[in-house]
C-alpha cells in the first residue's frame, strides 16, 4: 500500500487543526468513526464525486508512516482499498497542504501529479 495518502478539507476546518496540532475528523468521519483519505489515484475521482462547488477546499497531503496501526486500508467506492485512520492524525504527519481552487465549472483546480 501507498504510505502516503490525502484528505480534503475546508480550509476553515483545516485552521483549526493545526491551531490544535491534530486533525480529528469531519462531521462524516465522527459518525463513521474513521478518517476518510484517498490515495493518489482515488484523489480526483473523490473531489468530483463529494466536493464539486464546494469553496475554500486543501489536500492534506499525509504520511502515513507514523500513524501505524491506526490506518487500516479497506473496501469502498467499487470495492477499491481506500486508506482509513482510526484516531486522530497528528500534523506532524502532514507533509503538505495544497490549496484547491474551484474552477468555473464546479470543478478544482488540482496539480496535474494527480491522474
Amino acid at each position: 500500500m501507498d504510505s502516503l495518502a490525502y484528505k480534503i478539507e475546508t480550509r476553515s476546518a483545516w485552521a483549526k487543526a493545526q491551531s490544535a496540532g491534530v486533525y480529528s475528523g469531519s462531521a462524516l468521519d465522527v459518525t463513521d468513526g474513521f478518517i476518510h483519505l484517498s490515495a493518489h489515484d482515488q484523489v480526483r475521482a473523490t473531489l468530483t464525486m463529494w466536493f464539486k462547488d464546494q469553496p475554500d477546499l486543501i489536500l492534506a497531503k499525509i504520511d502515513l508512516a507514523p500513524l501505524g496501526e491506526n490506518v487500516v486500508w479497506e473496501a469502498s467506492r467499487g470495492g477499491a482499498l481506500f486508506p482509513h485512520i482510526y484516531g486522530p492524525i497528528p500534523m506532524s504527519a502532514v507533509q503538505e497542504a495544497i490549496d484547491l481552487p474551484l474552477l468555473a465549472d464546479g470543478s478544482h483546480d488540482l496539480p496535474q501529479i494527480f491522474p
